[in-house]
């Protein structure tokens, strides 16, 4: 998997996962806020591994690995330096402290074979769940890439760069563009931050691919940001004369409108 870990220091410490490309700037970004506060924000993932784990049979490996497998989506057990993240579907995320990670490794690939991150990828993509990386740090707002639809923002606590805009979409103003999962035939394979174009727009782009992962038996899925008023039309990959885009359901639903 394509992860790395940020430790905020203070007390027992708070854990942010990150696609290991922009770890390092959110690092650095992150402690441009830290003042007086005797916290400190390291780069924890050579302390911790990552296993992800998909399937009918998920939960049993997970529990066969030493985790405390939670009940409902999106709860957190921790086990003596095993934490599960159950996410929605047949999928969770195992964090292993070094000491553990081995023994984890060997109770899930028992009787099996691991699977490529490009798996998980394509798991990610079917989930709905977008993967930020350098080409579109900064190009959406959260609710272009469904974060309000899959509990990925709140607006009634916190603060946080941002949050100014963040709240203004979401109680005045009008989403022009939302993420949608998508079919991309061809052998190359779509990158995150690719244009996208229609007729109706020109040559002006009218969204962007997010993340693309091979699917079995040739083509690609991706999440792609696309302008709503088009988006159920005929959407290109590169130009206005490149590979089609095929809606694909996605497992939330977007608004009745959308």
């Amino acid at each position: 998997m394509l992860a790395s870990f940020l430790l905020w220091r203070a007390g027992d410490g708070y854990y942010m996962q990150l696609p290991t490309p922009i770890l390092e700037p959110v690092r650095r970004q992150l402690s441009r806020y830290i003042l007086r506060a005797k916290v400190k924000v390291d780069d924890a993932s050579r302390e911790w591994e990552l296993f992800g784990v998909a399937g009918p049979d998920a939960a049993r490996r997970v529990a066969s690995a030493g985790g405390t497998v939670p009940t409902q989506a999106m709860k957190v057990s921790d086990t003596g330096g095993i934490r599960v993240i159950r996410l929605p579907g047949d999928r969770f995320e195992i964090v292993a402290s070094n000491d553990r990670a081995p023994e984890v490794r060997a109770a899930l690939t028992a009787g099996t074979a691991s699977a490529a991150s490009e798996s998980w990828e394509l798991e990610e993509i079917r989930a709905g769940i977008p993967s930020i990386l350098p080409p579109t740090q900064e190009a959406f707002v959260p609710q272009m890439v469904n974060l309000d639809l899959v509990g990925g923002v709140s607006f009634d606590k916190g603060c946080y760069p941002g949050q100014e805009i963040v709240a203004r979409m979401h109680y005045r103003g009008t989403l022009k563009q939302r993420m949608y999962r998508a079919g991309i035939a061809g052998s190359e394979r779509p990158q995150p931050g690719d244009k996208l174009y229609s007729a109706n727009f020109g040559e002006q782009a009218c969204g962007t691919i997010v993340n693309a992962a091979p699917v079995p038996g040739g083509g690609f899925d991706a999440l792609a940001v696309i302008q709503i008023a088009v988006a159920k039309g005929d959407v290109r990959w590169q130009s206005t004369i490149g590979p089609p885009l095929t809606l694909l359901p996605l497992p939330y639903p977007l608004d009745p409108d959308r």
